[in-house]
């Protein structure tokens, strides 16, 4: 009997998904089990495994191509046997409420990511913008409306030149020939690690000189012959369609309204260095302490640990912490189960785990759904202070900006101290003025104080 593939609801929010390539081609034998494809949901890239064993008689999209949830994509039939009403029903469209081939997460060989592993990067899922440890990081890839993708990349010499966004970058930055750099990426991709190497090497400084470009402390004296930007259409990800679907589901909807206050971290960053000097194979981020300081502040107020519910205020027995991480070409929030109920230690190494799969796009739908409350950090690129976008149908996200040094009067005194301000968007639906007020008054309490948090 013939097998269907069809393009698989992997994600509540899927509406469509990319079919990135085909595993083998239409005459191949498939067993029961084998992976056939690889297609890019709006959170990951998935391998498609095939449900029969037979023979892929024929492809009927071709890699490349985004089309709904439910289209029939290929099929799977012996070699004599008779698949014409199935091409026939692939030309009337998509198949109703089609449950596919069970997907696994695959191999990010499209979506390395260069940012270091060991902190968050930023915003998430629904709405915003990179979460991070305290430490400075350099952003690692550009925006998606900006940076040319793996299937956009110009060919050279009839082959695909394949390399990251920054790497292509730097190149013509630097005025280097990507056609003479061997990747050393998945797939022999071009990373800036290769474009570092090649600028270090005499040869390759030689090349960036006669090109035009720099090399440190030169001054160009003429402008580089080709453009350094260009008009382009690049079609958005799967993942950035969702994320324009969430905004639109909550920056309208959803009334929000902002509360901002300043936090004293001197005390919190004395504890996190006496931490870290004793500390064993790991090390406690600001983030871990932020993400512990809020989990218990929601046990305190539980009217922020709550979501809208049509006419119904849905309040959550867990503490199920969002982590707004940046990736490639967008933004997924993992989800830190249980919070409340873990110590530094272990949120630092769960949550470093989190963030790493959540870069290579190997997360599970069950790790970056569901979280009761969110927390976005910029902290890292200099941003003061700023306001998130709630990820419905939670209630509440927290905006962190960086950590500074500040004159401030106590007990008439001027002192330099180190400073954050954060602030709350809040649902007004759910949390009122004075509800997250509070919350924010504990919030900073526990920072200045960290020690309440052990009584």
């Amino acid at each position: 009997m013939a097998t269907k593939v069809v393009m698989a609801q992997l994600s509540p929010t899927m509406e469509e998904g990319k079919l990135i390539e085909w595993k083998i081609s239409e005459g191949d034998a498939v067993s029961q089990g084998d992976i056939v494809a690889e297609i890019e949901t709006d959170k990951a890239n998935m391998d498609v495994e095939a449900m029969g064993a037979g023979v892929l008689r024929k492809i009927v999209v071709q890699a490349g191509a985004t089309v709904p949830v439910g289209t029939l994509i290929g099929i799977i039939a012996k070699p004599d046997e008779d698949i014409e009403s199935l091409l026939s029903e692939a030309a009337a469209g998509p198949v109703a409420g089609a449950a596919e081939e069970p997907a696994g997460p695959s191999e990010p060989a499209r979506e390395e990511a260069e940012e270091p592993a060991d902190g968050p990067e930023a915003p998430s899922d629904g709405p915003e913008a990179p979460t991070a440890t305290d430490e400075p990081a350099e952003v690692a890839e550009e925006p998606a409306s900006a940076a040319p993708s793996a299937e956009t990349e110009p060919e050279a010499e009839g082959e695909r030149v394949r390399a990251s966004p920054v790497a292509r970058k730097m190149a013509a930055e630097k005025g280097i020939e990507l056609g003479a750099i061997a990747g050393s990426g998945p797939g022999g991709r071009i990373v800036k690690a290769d474009i570092e190497a090649a600028i270090a090497a005499p040869a390759a400084t030689s090349l960036a000189t006669a090109a035009g470009g720099t090399t440190a402390g030169a001054i160009v004296a003429e402008p580089a012959a080709e453009p350094r930007l260009r008009d382009e259409r690049v079609e958005a990800s799967q993942m950035r369609k969702a994320i324009a679907r969430r905004l639109a589901e909550s920056i309208g909807p959803v009334p929000h309204f902002y509360l901002t206050i300043e936090v004293d971290m001197e005390r919190a960053l004395d504890m996190r260095s006496e931490l870290n000097a004793r500390a064993d194979g790991f090390k406690i981020g600001v983030n871990d302490i932020l993400l512990k300081t809020a989990a218990e502040a929601l046990v305190r107020h539980p009217q922020v640990n709550a979501s809208w519910d049509g006419d119904a205020i849905q309040f959550h027995g867990r503490v199920d912490l969002g982590i707004a991480v940046a990736v490639d070409g967008g933004l997924i929030t993992p989800v830190l189960r249980d919070a409340d109920r873990k110590g530094l230690r272990r949120i630092s190494l769960e949550s470093a785990d989190l963030i790493e799969r959540a870069r290579a796009r190997k997360l599970l739908p069950e790790e970056y759904q569901g979280a009761t409350f969110s927390l976005s950090n910029l902290g890292m690129f200099g941003i003061d202070e700023f306001t998130a976008v709630i990820n419905p149908p939670e209630a509440a996200i927290l905006a962190v900006g960086m950590t500074q040094e500040k004159p401030v009067v106590e007990e008439g005194e001027l002192k330099v101290r180190r400073r954050m301000r954060v602030t709350m968007s809040c649902d007004h639906r759910v949390v009122d003025g004075a509800i997250g007020s509070a919350f924010l008054a504990t919030f900073k309490e526990m920072l200045e104080n960290p020690l309440a948090m052990v009584l």
